[in-house]
């Protein structure tokens, strides 16, 4: 009989890097960015370099192989810009993010400890013309707003945070803000929703990163009892 073998452990140069998608916020006196979730732990309000907390509020470290806590990431930007897609996350926008920490590594991307916000990619404006700069959407959290890109001719008489002055808000921790996602639809389809993942399924779209979040605590105890069998079998690593 042939054991399981535990993958190697990673030793990597530089951070990995991946992709999300996250709701852009604002702090109340202006002077922060922060970012939400759009599953697990979507009412927390991350910043730029941060760490992960428990969604289910249990004291332990993310990424737990227990526990689906942790910050994600895809390893392909295509596959976070299609999620983006769904009606129901078309105000997000794209962060490419650097992988610190404790993390582990799935089929389709991480689950990990800290993470460093590198790019925030915003969609176009509604109009179809590239964004210029953020605006307060009227919603929020508590001691957050919500924002969007949005081009300078719609924002008329609205205070308009440029891209300059919305990235320098950082402080010395670089973050780079980009007027278009990496792979812009066409401005004719800028407020078309996007179909769901089984036509004959309504619905289906809306609970795919909760079925993530699923898949990956899955993923992590098979891995963990892979280990198990692995040290039985005498094929595990001491």
């Amino acid at each position: 009989m042939s054991g399981f073998r535990r993958a190697p452990r990673e030793r990597p140069d530089r951070p990995p890097v991946g992709y999300k998608i996250a709701r852009p916020m604002l702090s109340a006196d202006g002077t922060r960015l922060g970012f939400r979730g759009v599953s697990l732990g979507g009412d927390i309000v991350y910043g730029p370099l941060d760490d992960a907390r428990c969604g289910y509020e249990r004291r332990h470290r993310p990424p737990s192989r227990w526990c689906a806590c942790g910050f994600y990431c895809l390893h392909d930007a295509g596959a976070a810009i299609e999620l983006g897609c769904a009606t129901e996350y078309r105000d997000t926008v794209l962060l490419e993010v650097a992988v610190l920490g404790a993390y582990l590594r799935h089929e389709r991307g991480m689950r990990f400890e800290r993470q460093r916000v590198r790019r925030v990619h915003f969609p176009r404006c509604a109009c179809g013309r590239a964004s210029e700069g953020v605006l307060d959407t009227g919603e929020g959290v508590m001691g957050w707003r919500a924002i969007t890109g949005s081009c300078a001719a719609c924002a008329g008489h609205r205070a308009l945070l440029r891209f300059d002055a919305y990235t320098r808000l950082v402080g010395p921790e670089s973050v780079t803000a980009c007027d278009d996602r990496l792979a812009p639809p066409a401005p004719a389809l800028a407020h078309t929703a996007a179909l769901p993942l089984d036509p004959g399924k309504d619905g289906t779209d809306a609970v795919v990163p909760q079925l993530a979040a699923e898949a990956a605590l899955l993923q992590a105890r098979l891995d963990w009892f892979q280990l198990q069998l692995g040290k039985l079998t005498g094929q595990g690593e001491a």
